[in-house]
């Protein structure tokens, strides 16, 4: 009777977020039944590759945009990590879901989700459903490390059984049972107000959620042009499109060669950019920009260079002043050649 009361909290407070865990758990255990099971997503060049909406999370990722540049732009170190990413995934999701090395799962939970968050917390066109998913798979994270797993767990089932290596010190760190620090109730307050601090953050960061202006990156495309380069015989520019919806492209419809006064010098239209030839395509990342049915399609993330020959070779160059892409939604984008 009396170790049964000794127990009962920490099983108690186990059993109480039981729900918590089977949803957590399959939440990124489905990640992996998504890309391997249900459709293959992790092959390179394929329609529904990881990789490119790994991409996607490029132009606004906070903190982590170097790594994210450098793994979109080495295709078989990206490769590499969507893989193991995928594999992480779903033996946290599973582990978690049977209640087995808990603390050691839920600290997975919490880095998989800081991952999410600083990665992609600016993505969402309705509820800004990245950066929820990112912010309250870390406070699942940390309450499932404070709680362990109760009653309906592997890690209760092998203590009840008397296994050695449940009566460790190391188990109550990784698996589940009383967690052994001095001062618990500090150490939940101040993880607790953390979370917190950096759920405002970010939510002031990504969506100017707590005070200002709200904005939404999410909802209109936005295509930035730079690099632009011209001889003769033609004109060279770089695209990078750094909002919108991510799971369809800007679709460009025209694009037009301006002089000084803001006149039309030569331009390309929807059908003219659905034939854009490949060759004059130079993609930097992952997500390519490519010639759609009735357009030039410019994925999310995606940066390439450009090349336009100059019909009138030897009068046209001197003439060129600016460069105006059209967007079918009607959003324009003009950049002055300097």
């Amino acid at each position: 009777m009396t170790k049964n009361m000794t127990n009962q909290p920490a099983d108690m407070a186990g059993l109480y977020t039981l729900s918590i865990r089977l949803v957590i758990g399959w939440t990124y255990f489905s990640a992996f039944w998504r890309r391997l099971i249900l459709e293959n997503k992790l092959i390179p060049d394929e329609a529904g590759y990881i990789g490119e909406k790994f991409n996607h999370f490029l132009p606004n990722a906070l903190g982590i945009k170097p790594i994210i540049e450098y793994l979109v732009t080495h295709p078989d170190a990206l490769h590499t990590s969507m893989v193991s990413f995928t594999i992480i995934e779903a033996i946290v999701g599973l582990f978690i879901i049977l209640g087995l090395f808990t603390r050691l799962m839920a600290a997975g939970v919490f880095a998989l989700a800081m991952g999410i968050l600083l990665g992609s917390g600016w993505i969402g066109t309705t509820c800004l459903d990245e950066w929820q998913i990112g912010v309250l798979g870390i406070a699942c994270g940390f309450t499932l490390f404070l709680t362990g797993s109760g009653t309906y767990s592997l890690d209760h089932y092998f203590k009840n059984k008397g296994y050695r290596f449940t009566h460790k010190k190391w188990f109550t760190y990784l698996g589940s049972g009383v967690l052994p620090l001095k001062n618990i109730k500090r150490f939940v307050l101040v993880g607790s107000l953390l979370i917190f601090g950096l759920t405002l953050y970010t939510n002031q960061y990504f969506h100017g959620g707590v005070f200002g202006t709200l904005h939404n990156k999410s909802v209109k495309p936005k295509v930035e042009i730079s690099n632009i380069k011209i001889n003769p015989s033609q004109v060279k520019f770089e695209v990078y499109r750094t909002e919108g919806v991510d799971v369809y492209g800007s679709f460009l419809i025209g694009i037009e060669l301006l002089n000084e006064n803001g006149e039309v010098i030569q331009s390309m239209n929807g059908v003219e950019l659905s034939k854009f030839s490949k060759e004059k395509i130079h993609n930097h990342y992952v997500a390519k920009v490519k010639p759609g049915k009735h357009s030039l399609i410019i994925p999310l993330g995606a940066k390439a260079d450009l090349m336009i020959d100059l019909k009138d070779n030897s009068s046209l160059s001197g003439k060129v002043s600016m460069i105006k892409l059209t967007d079918i939604s009607g959003a324009e984008w003009i950049a002055e050649i300097k």
